[in-house]
């Protein structure tokens, strides 16, 4: 079955390729592209992390962004709610978006609740195969809830919030993920080296050769 982006592209749209590739990029850059895609639980730590690794990224000479979730929905997605076809919508072009800065030979860092398997793994199919780094950020709902930084889930009890992920929408953790961080038991410092500890062990942070 088309999904809609399918649906509504014309047959004149065509895909330009560009004089510089994606492995010029890397060249130049010193290190390879990929996409680190966080999924958690909102208040999990998936955006505390992934600015974390930033800033660390940064700091080595590495070229690197994050795309937050709260972030895009103001701008790019800002159309979209939050039923289960939204939330598909909003990871398709957020993946989409990973998928380019990846070609210009960035190191992409995506903080997205993304509670679908299904969708995740079609971001996945995007990339080249070693490009996808899936990041299960691990924590129970209810240390989520005594967390609560930005006052959600007292919200979503109340009903104030519909569909909210956790409480009444389902979270569909990764079967399979790269990297699992448990962050009722690792600290910030711990995620963020383990992080840091898989780009180098997967070669992403040097060019080989």
């Amino acid at each position: 079955m088309k999904n809609v982006a399918q649906e509504r592209r014309q047959p004149y749209v065509i895909w330009h390729e560009g004089y510089v590739q994606p492995e010029d990029f890397e060249r130049r850059n010193g290190h390879r592209g990929a996409v680190v895609w966080f999924t958690g639980l909102s208040g999990a730590g998936k955006s505390t992390i992934a600015r974390e690794v930033e800033w660390r990224l940064f700091e080595m000479g590495k070229h690197v962004f994050v795309l937050d979730g709260d972030n895009v929905r103001h701008g790019l997605n800002r159309d979209l709610g939050f039923s289960p076809k939204d939330r598909e919508e909003n990871i398709r072009r957020v993946g989409e978006v990973a998928k380019l800065f990846r070609n210009a030979g960035m190191i992409v860092l995506t903080a997205f609740i993304s509670p679908y398997r299904k969708d995740r793994e079609q971001v996945r199919k995007l990339l080249p195969e070693g490009d996808f780094l899936e990041i299960y950020v691990k924590c129970g709902v209810d240390t989520c809830i005594q967390r609560d930084p930005k006052g959600l889930y007292q919200k979503a009890l109340r009903g104030e919030i519909p569909e909210f992920t956790g409480i009444s929408a389902p979270y569909e953790p990764p079967e399979d993920p790269e990297l699992v961080l448990d962050t009722e038991q690792m600290s910030v410092e711990k995620c963020v080296d383990a992080v840091i500890d898989l780009l180098d062990r997967q070669g992403i942070l040097h060019l080989s050769g």
